[in-house]
């Protein structure tokens, strides 16, 4: 239409010569009314659009529900041919058959000689199933919005769209309201959380809703839905802010009271909120980029071929056999007295084998062991859940709550493991850069200065990969003043991982075949019988971001290692099995999602880039 309207604008101005000044006359009102046909076209587009895609989902909702009716009518129409068994004959000894109200054919007994009223024959059944399916597709086809919350968009699809002359519907929180022009209109900052910008509204004095609005200046925290249209902004950080056409007030907020006034918190003030720190840039946009990496991180294994596997969260053993385990138990609990709680009577500790689960179990410290069993199995596997450790620690890198990311490998040593850990994390860097983009730069901004070029330097480097025998050798030689001495047959500690990619190597690194007596029990055992096939893989600003290994698919080696752990073997017989019964070399690798997180973003505590911190002290909310 607009095209076509064009054209006819055309062909009168090249009649101009040969018209007088009525022509002229008509010929600008034509343009005029051309113009606003176009507005008008616009706005119709945009609505159809929006409500195009809820009626798909609604009639895709109704198709289902038609496809269940559809499914029952051919039931009743097959029972009334002719088919073996008994209910089948009954059915077809006479024509006038009748099927009790809410039974199907496969349902139903034989009929009570009394029913009568509440029965209804197989052939109006059908009719009434027909019609109603019919009745319903109509409904479908013809379904338009109804809910006002329906029409709502996405700032961050309003700013990207950038659609000047578009009316739209917007809802998020005040992060700002001015009043300006003495009370005549009103500056609203208004964000969804769906970016990190937020958008510009005026609301004008004389648009319903203004009073929820004036009088509120330097409030944070108002809870609105705005529709207007789009205009083009004259500021230079947006090309696009709103022209309020109605305000409404969806839930009020005391700035008296308010623990998110407007301006810059601490991020352990934040952690007293952290109900409401959500609301606040940093950790909005910490949200954002661990949902980016949640979605990379599954996208990267399902395009690998890799099976996910949820594993237990309560299990019986200890992957680590660090005994730092949460314990899981009904037997103490706030209705219960500690003198009724069974012990052994040989010790007196607790008798857990009158517990919930008939042992003791705890939370688990890894899936690693149970993924292992799928991989062995299936091939390649990879699990992504929350881990736990009961650990005293109150450092910037621990948690007591954690989520972990432990893909398996079979048929997979060592440096096929490297390969899959070198890739993995460079694929997640790369997503944050491409589609992380405006977060990223705020936490440049604000937390570490060159970021961005930091993640980037990861990325178009190779990993460097280095035995823990030259590591540790460079670090003596190196003459730096350690707070822990580096020693050949102690582990790295977070000093020494930083200064060998930082000062070192300076660029990520590989560390590989580390002592054997300071590893796990399911690393497998060097030639040398003095190291393992392990690996961590160190990064600038964090050190240990990946720790992995080939694990031991040799059966009499991995029992003795448990046994010299001081471990009960009889607890680890399913995980022996998987020697016993067609044992594959297999590796694999566990990532802290925390600590992935941090490198990313530049924050530097572990407790500001998970939801809801656990540590010691500390399970609020």
């Amino acid at each position: 239409l607009p095209l076509t309207i064009s054209k006819f604008v055309a062909f009168f101005r090249r009649l101009q010569s040969l018209t007088n000044s009525k022509s002229m006359a008509d010929l600008t009102s034509f343009e005029q009314r051309a113009q606003q046909a176009e507005t008008q076209i616009r706005e119709l587009s945009q609505r159809i659009n929006t409500i195009h895609s809820v009626s798909n989902e609604r009639y895709s909702a109704l198709e289902k529900e038609n496809a269940k009716l559809r499914a029952e009518l051919d039931k009743l129409r097959k029972s009334s041919s002719s088919s073996s068994g008994s209910r089948s004959s009954s059915i077809n000894a006479t024509a006038n058959t009748k099927i009790p109200i809410g039974h199907t054919p496969y349902s139903w007994g034989p009929l009570d000689s009394q029913s009568s009223a509440s029965e209804e024959s197989v052939s109006t059944q059908s009719h009434e199933l027909a019609t109603v399916a019919q009745t319903l597709l109509a409904k479908a086809k013809q379904a338009t919005v109804q809910n006002k919350y329906f029409e709502l968009v996405t700032i961050k699809s309003v700013l990207k769209s950038a659609d000047v002359g578009s009316s739209v519907t917007v809802a998020g929180w005040a992060k700002t309201v001015r009043i300006q022009g003495g009370g005549t209109f009103a500056f609203v900052e208004l964000n969804d959380g769906s970016c990190f910008a937020s958008l510009q509204i005026i609301v004008d004095q004389n648009r319903p809703g203004f009073e929820h609005v004036n009088g509120s200046a330097g409030k944070t925290g108002l809870s609105l839905l705005i529709k207007g249209k789009l205009v083009p902004s004259p500021g230079k950080e947006q090309a696009v802010e709103m022209q309020a056409d109605s305000v409404e007030l969806l839930g009020a907020c005391d700035s008296v009271d308010y623990p998110l006034a407007k301006k810059q918190h601490t991020l352990a003030y934040l952690r007293t909120i952290a109900h409401l720190r959500p609301r606040t840039n940093t950790i909005g946009a910490v949200a954002r980029v661990r949902s980016q990496m949640a979605y990379a991180t599954h996208k990267f294994y399902q395009e690998n071929g890799f099976l996910y596997v949820h594993t237990p969260i309560i299990t019986a053993s200890d992957c680590e056999g660090a005994g730092e385990l949460f314990n899981v138990t009904t037997l103490i609990n706030p209705t219960k007295a500690i003198k009724d709680v069974p012990v052994l009577p040989s010790n007196g500790t607790v008798d857990y084998s009158k517990d919930f689960f008939g042992s003791g179990a705890y939370l688990t410290v890894s899936g690693q062991l149970s993924v292992e069993n799928y991989a062995c199995a299936l091939g390649k596997a990879y699990t992504f859940g929350p881990t736990f450790r009961a650990e005293a620690s109150n450092t910037k890198k621990h948690l007591s709550e954690f989520w972990m990311i432990e893909p398996e490998i079979s048929f997979a040593d060592l440096n096929d493991t490297v390969a899959v850990a070198e890739a993995y994390l460079k694929y997640l860097i790369t997503h944050a850069l491409e589609h992380c983009a405006e977060d990223l730069a705020f936490f440049e901004k604000l937390y570490e200065k060159g970021l961005r070029e930091r993640l980037q330097k990861v990325v178009d480097s190779p990993f460097l990969r280095v035995s823990y025998t030259q590591a540790v050798e460079d670090l003596i030689k190196s003459k730096h003043k350690f707070e822990v001495k580096p020693e050949w047959g102690l582990d790295l500690a977070t000093e020494h991982e930083r200064y060998l990619t930082e000062n070192v190597y300076k660029q990520p690194v590989v560390v590989y075949d580390y002592p054997r007596d300071i590893k796990a029990f399911y690393m497998k055992v060097n030639p040398d019988q003095k190291t393992v096939a392990a690996m961590d893989v160190l990064v600038p600003t964090i050190g240990e971001i990946i720790g992995g290994s080939q694990r031991e698919e040799r059966y009499d080696v991995l029992a003795e290692n448990i046994k010299a752990k001081g471990m009960n073997i009889d607890d680890y017989k399913w995980y022996l099995d998987l020697r016993k019964y067609g044992t594959v070399p297999h590796s694999g690798f566990g990532l802290g999602f925390e600590r992935l997180i941090m490198f990313i973003t530049g924050i530097e505590n572990i407790r500001d880039v998970i939801p809801f911190p656990r540590y010691p002290g500390h399970a609020e909310f």
